[in-house]
């Protein structure tokens, strides 16, 4: 359980932060700039959510959930499997959680006709919001894929293959708060020439 009574420490003030398992990295660290973008776009869904709320339970839900499952996602992302020894076992992202995210993705697609154009980010304020998370999501996942490619570091491949359905979870929804899809604003390529 966390248990947070001061909130500022001091230790930071070097510009280094502790991971899960006590080492500390910089601030800029490419790990620290991951949990960042993962607690970011966190921060994305909860101004969704704001727009969602008792319009969309169903879909205020599954952000729900979705938030909940980040705070994992940045615990797993804050303890690297360094081959030591921690005392506990580190909370990972598992397949089941990826799992969801597919049954969510499939049951708001359902309603959704097939795009014969790119979406331009808007319509609703809700789905600008969802837009604006998914875009945050997918850098996330650019930093997650950039570490994970860094021999000298792990990341979970579930957590990987998570924030990349998130993305997708992202869009579908974003398209049916749009009535689903159809006040979505289409890209029209080269219209202003």
């Amino acid at each position: 359980m966390v248990k947070l009574n001061k909130i500022y420490t001091r230790t930071g003030d070097n510009g280094t932060t502790g991971l899960g398992s006590g080492a500390r990295r910089s601030k800029a660290d490419p790990r620290i700039e991951a949990c960042g973008t993962v607690d970011e776009a966190n921060a994305c869904i909860g101004m969704a959510r704001v727009h969602t709320g008792a319009a969309y339970p169903e879909i205020d839900a599954m952000l729900g959930r979705v938030q909940n499952d980040l705070f994992d996602l940045g615990a797993d992302l804050a303890t690297p499997d360094e081959g030591k020894p921690l005392g506990y076992e580190p909370l990972r992202i598992v397949a089941s959680q990826v799992e969801r995210l597919e049954k969510d993705i499939d049951a708001l697609n359902r309603n959704l006709q097939p795009l014969r154009s790119f979406v331009l980010n808007g319509g609703s304020p809700a789905a600008a919001a969802l837009h604006l998370a998914r875009t945050v999501a997918r850098r996330a996942e650019r930093i997650m894929v950039a570490l994970a490619e860094n021999p000298a570091e792990h990341v979970n491949r579930e957590g990987l293959k998570y924030i990349n359905r998130l993305s997708d979870l992202l869009f579908v929804a974003a398209r049916t708060v749009n009535d689903n899809g159809n006040a979505d604003v289409l890209w029209v390529p080269g219209e202003n020439r």
